[in-house]
Order: structure tokens, then C-alpha cells, then sequence
């Protein structure tokens, strides 16, 4: 299924943001080949994260058909140890959003890698098609009801509140990514977030439900 027309776009505006705050940061930003604190644990990811992760994977089929099969073999073991305790539809992949689901993925499978991480390169084997959250994980971005800046722990120690913020990433000035979200969600049948195991899985639960769909 090909992704919306405009995803292109909203990459290369979101990279272009970051190579911008990664110049502002300078030594700060300590994100490096190999850092994988933040590869491990599941996150929510978007329908069109999500096609951009499988659209991904195809063209490393082309180019690398043994390193797409381990890409699916860990997406599919991930998904094997984490579907009896998923908070949400474990048939579809998609997380659920309630009070009581959103309190349970706080604390679900934090010790779980992401299954595009190679464990022995510490690379990530699907890096140009990575969802958006990981395009902006470092740099300071502003995030919740109130707008706070929210950075990894492991960059920017010894800089100042006011450095911290003048180094400040805005990822979709023009909020592009909503209505491409939406572009993807009516055009797999999908609404609502999932997780990278389940969408890679080339056997896991939301690719099986695709096909019956078909």
C-alpha cells in the first residue's frame, strides 16, 4: 500500500529540523550509532508510521532479503512475548485508549527491545523509514497539555534551562502530520496507534487481519 503523497514532505521537514537543532546543541546532543536507551521499549506509533516501517521493510527485501527475514523474525517473537499482556486489540495491533490502557502502557514491556534494532551493531535496521517519534527523540520538543520541553536524559547535562530552550526542535511547524495520519488510517482500515512489532510482523496479528481484509 503506498504512503500518502505528502510523507516525503513531512521527512524531510522533520530532518531538516533536527540536523537545525543538532547544530544548535553542538556537544550536547550526545545521540550516537549504538546509544539504544531509547530502542528500548515500545512506543505508540501512528498509521502512517506505520506504513512507513513496512514500506521500509520492502525495499530492504530488495537490497538485503536475509536482514528483512531478521527484522521479521524479531518483530514476530516480539509480538509472541508481548500479546497476552498488550493493552488493547491483540488481533489488530491497535493500542487501546482508554484511562485504564494508557496507565497499563506506562509500565508494558519496558525492558523490550524494538525489533528493527540490530542487537549486535546497536544500528537500526530500518533508520530512513523510522517513525516520527524516533526522527525526534533528543533534541528538546515541546510535548503535553503544557507544553513542556522534554529531552533524553542523556544529552544536554550541564546546560542551562534557557540553553536547553534555545536549542529547541519544532519538528511540523505547518502540521502536516494530522491530516497525513488520517490520510493512512482510511487507507489501511485502521484507526488508532500500534507498535512496531506489530506492524512488521510479517505473520502477527494486524497483518492477518490485512489479509483476510483483501
Amino acid at each position: 500500500m503506498p504512503l500518502p503523497c505528502g510523507d516525503q514532505k513531512l521527512v524531510q521537514i522533520v530532518d531538516a529540523a533536527l540536523a537545525e537543532a543538532a547544530r544548535k546543541s553542538g556537544p550536547w546532543l550526545v545521540c550516537r550509532t549504538g546509544c539504544t536507551q531509547c530502542c528500548i521499549g515500545p512506543f505508540p506509533i501512528s498509521q502512517l508510521d506505520a506504513e512507513r516501517l513496512r514500506a521500509g521493510l520492502r525495499e530492504l527485501e530488495a537490497s538485503d532479503p536475509a536482514g528483512a527475514s531478521l527484522v521479521r523474525k524479531r518483530a514476530r517473537r516480539s509480538v509472541a512475548r508481548l500479546k497476552a499482556a498488550f493493552p488493547g486489540d491483540p488481533t489488530t495491533g491497535i493500542l487501546a485508549e482508554d484511562e485504564a490502557a494508557l496507565e497499563r502502557f506506562t509500565t508494558f514491556a519496558d525492558e523490550e527491545p524494538c525489533p528493527v534494532l540490530d542487537p549486535k551493531t546497536g544500528r537500526c535496521d530500518l533508520y530512513s523509514a523510522r517513525p516520527m517519534t524516533c526522527r525526534t527523540f533528543g533534541p528538546p520538543v515541546r510535548s503535553g497539555a503544557e507544553g513542556g520541553l522534554g529531552v533524553c536524559e542523556l544529552c544536554y547535562r550541564g546546560a542551562s534551562d534557557e540553553q536547553i530552550a534555545a536549542c529547541e526542535m519544532v519538528p511540523d511547524p505547518d502540521e502536516l502530520e494530522p491530516g497525513l495520519i488520517r490520510e493512512a488510517e482510511h487507507a489501511t482500515g485502521f484507526k488508532g496507534n500500534t507498535i512496531v512489532a506489530f506492524c512488521l510482523a510479517e505473520e502477527g496479528p494486524a497483518n492477518a487481519v490485512r489479509k483476510r481484509k483483501k
